[in-house]
Parts: structure tokens; sequence; C-alpha cells
């Protein structure tokens, strides 16, 4: 055991050991696919292999989140920024946080299921229909832009039986 030095103040519980991956990808369908291929590949060198529940939530987590910041997010020429933050603890909650530099354009769930004509308009209900929490925030410090965040506490979530009725 090893003591605090003299007037460095209190001793604090080492924290939980946490994988972090982050990264910044072009805000284009191939930077969402590519974030979206990238997460899952670190998952499951985390031990949260592919074909698992918590695996494909949380990859389906950064799809979506990913495809958002491209599609509503984009300005040319800046980038997305993806973070996934996995505890080593089984249950504890994954984090995904997705920052883009539209601040002004902000996530707002549809209030019920677009027809069946409409290709698009289901993300964020997908979003909430699988992350435990989810919210948008801006950027800290006057950063123009936003995070959108979700966290998934890596439960059964039945996001397939959610997909089929999608």
């Amino acid at each position: 055991m090893t003591s605090s030095p003299a007037g460095t103040g209190n001793p604090t519980q080492p924290a939980m050991p946490t994988h972090h991956f982050e990264m910044r990808f072009t805000s284009t369908p191939r930077g969402a696919r590519l974030a979206r291929r990238l997460c899952a590949e670190r998952l499951h060198a985390w031990g949260i292999p592919y074909g698992t529940e918590a695996h494909d939530t949380v990859v389906l987590l950064v799809a979506e989140l990913s495809a958002n910041a491209v599609q509503h997010g984009r300005v040319p020429g800046r980038d997305f920024h993806v973070r996934l933050t996995v505890p080593v603890q089984p249950l504890a909650p994954a984090r995904i946080e997705v920052t883009d530099i539209r601040g002004e354009r902000t996530p707002e769930p549809a209030q019920c299921l677009p027809g069946p004509d409409r290709t698009g308009g289901r993300g964020l209900l997908l979003v909430a229909a699988l992350a435990d929490r989810w919210g948008w925030g801006l950027r800290p410090g006057g950063a123009p832009g936003k995070i959108v965040w979700a966290e998934c506490d890596r439960r059964s979530h039945g996001a397939r039986a959610v997909l089929g009725h999608m």
C-alpha cells in the first residue's frame, strides 16, 4: 500500500478500469460506416463479442448517432468525433458520444413512427428505444457544435425485437 505524500490531499479510490476509443471521422456516409466498424471491432477486442446483444445494441447506437452527425450536423470540411467508453465491469453502462459542428440543429425525435414509404425519421426513435439514457448538449468551453450521447447498461434490450417493429 502506498501513502499519499504530505500536502497532496486525501487519497482517492482507484477509478474503475475503463476502455476508451475516440477518433475523428469525415462527415460523410463513409466516415459514419468507418466509425461503426471501428467501434464494433473495439468492442469485440474488449470482450464484448460480435453477435451478442450488448455488442449489437452499442454498435447500432454508434451507427445511428454517427449517421445523424453526418446528415444533420455536417459542415463541409469539418469532421465529427466519436468517443466510446466501456467500463471493464460487465454490467456497467457503455457510453457513446458523437460531436458535430452544428449546434443550432438539435436532435428532436419523431413523436410517432414515420409512414412505411419514408426512408428516414427512425434514427432517434431507435436510439430512444435501445439506449437506457440519451441526450444532447452544447460543446463545452464555447466551442461550436453539440454532443449527442447515449448510454447502454449492457443488459438484454431486445434489439432484434425493436428492429422487427420498425
